[in-house]
């Protein structure tokens, strides 16, 4: 059984990497501010963010798991996908982008606890098999430091990472030494919940120790 990572984040092919998984990587082609927009507007309400966050990990896993039937069709596997939110009193926490938005939500995050919302989707690809589809959403929460200073506020923007994750803060890189606690599976911060997607996957008949190590190095991932 292959395995296929809907996503180009480098956070969840680490994670998988390091749970003993070498994925093929398929970028989706979602636009997911117009995936949400449209669902949104449907429902004429927002979303709640583990709405958000399931319903893009969703269309990012149907997304690649159609392309790959159509351009590898002898890929017989399993297709992820997975997206994440950090909500804290209410407010849903996105990427920042600029040094200006990291920096004001560290000072509004120091000595608080939010949650990290991670929607995660799994499809098995076979050949000549309708897909079937699965998923699950994970959180854990997460509090930080009380007695972060300003300077190292500042030096952690200055070294751009958490410009483009997700609550502007990573628990596996430079940012890992201001979180106190963790509630949950660790993992599901990273990116995705390593415990979740081992349920998921045996829902759909695989087994999580047979994908240990597994990659075929002659498939090529399709084009958007």
């Amino acid at each position: 059984m292959r395995v296929c990572l809907a996503s180009t984040s480098p956070a969840r092919l680490m994670l998988l990497q390091q749970f003993g998984i070498r994925p093929l990587t398929v970028a989706p082609d979602v636009d997911e501010d117009a995936v949400v927009a449209a669902v949104a507007a449907g429902e004429g309400r927002e979303l709640a963010p583990d709405e958000h966050v399931l319903l893009l990990a969703r269309r990012k896993a149907a997304d690649v798991a159609a392309r790959l039937a159509d351009d590898i069709p002898e890929f017989d596997g399993i297709v992820i996908g997975g997206d994440s939110m950090f909500e804290i009193d209410g407010a849903v926490l996105g990427k920042p982008y600029t040094p200006e938005n990291a920096t004001a939500r560290w000072h509004a995050m120091r000595g608080r606890t939010g949650v990290l919302h991670s929607g995660h989707a799994v499809v098995r690809v076979s050949p000549g098999a309708p897909s079937r589809e699965v998923h699950a959403v994970a959180e854990a929460s997460v509090t930080f430091a009380d007695d972060i200073t300003d300077a190292e506020i500042d030096a952690y923007v200055a070294t751009g990472e958490p410009l483009h994750v997700a609550g502007a803060f990573t628990v596996d890189s430079l940012g890992g030494a201001f979180i106190r606690r963790i509630g949950g599976d660790p993992s599901t911060v990273v990116g995705m919940s390593v415990s979740t997607l081992r349920s998921l996957i045996r829902e759909v008949g695989g087994d999580w120790t047979a994908l240990w190590h597994t990659v075929d190095p002659s498939l090529t991932a399709p084009a958007p």
